[in-house]
């Protein structure tokens, strides 16, 4: 942790989250911080980014209210009516769906998107699979994508009565359909074209 949220007793808030570095990229999950650097690996981008460039081309091929947003994208996930300096929850998933555009502002977006999809990595499958996985059950995100760039496979949580039931996985040439969306199909051949490990031989995010 940096100086400034070196006490991982204390718990934070965003209002104490806007106070610090814009170099630096920090998720709150509960009050509790949680370091976002250093920046993703090569992999991991490129990965997100094609997921990305195929829901952005149906959306502005299809039309309508939704909008898609890759990180950083400050994603606050209120508990209630509290004031935005006293959320204790903000994450940056790696790329949100928004259909409603009245929970979006200049900040970012205050309340459940969509969609998420998150791109793992070895040092952010736990926090991934669990920590946010119950986050984003509980705040009612509609779906929830886990993307594992290293084994090539994505697991796709639907919420249906307010949990996330059995997930469907799709492996590297698989079709995935997007569940918000009536025809929106993504091509995985296309996500996983040839993925190499990154030169380290790791997939640190």
């Amino acid at each position: 942790m940096s100086a400034l949220v070196r006490n991982p007793d204390q718990k934070y808030t965003y209002g104490d989250y806007l106070a610090w570095p814009d170099d630096e990229r920090w998720e709150l999950i509960g009050g509790v911080p949680y370091s976002m650097t250093p920046a993703p690996s090569r992999r991991h981008q490129a990965v997100t980014g094609e997921i990305y460039r195929q829901i952005a081309n149906y959306i502005k091929t299809n039309g309508g209210p939704c909008q898609v947003y890759v990180a950083p994208f400050d994603v606050r996930l209120p508990k209630g009516g509290e004031k935005d300096e006293d959320i204790d929850t903000v994450v940056q998933p790696d790329i949100v769906v928004v259909c409603d555009r009245k929970k979006l502002d200049p900040r970012g977006l205050r309340g459940a998107p969509d969609l998420i999809v998150e791109v793992v990595s070895p040092a952010t499958a736990s926090k991934d699979k669990r920590d946010k996985f119950l986050l984003y059950e509980r705040s009612g995100v509609r779906e929830y994508w886990i993307v594992e760039p290293e084994v090539k496979l994505v697991t796709v949580f639907t919420l249906a009565g307010g949990r996330y039931g059995r997930p469907d996985v799709y492996a590297e040439n698989d079709q995935v359909p997007v569940g918000i969306f009536p025809d929106c199909i993504i091509d995985l051949a296309a996500v996983f074209a040839d993925l190499e490990p990154d030169a380290d031989g790791e997939d640190e995010e």
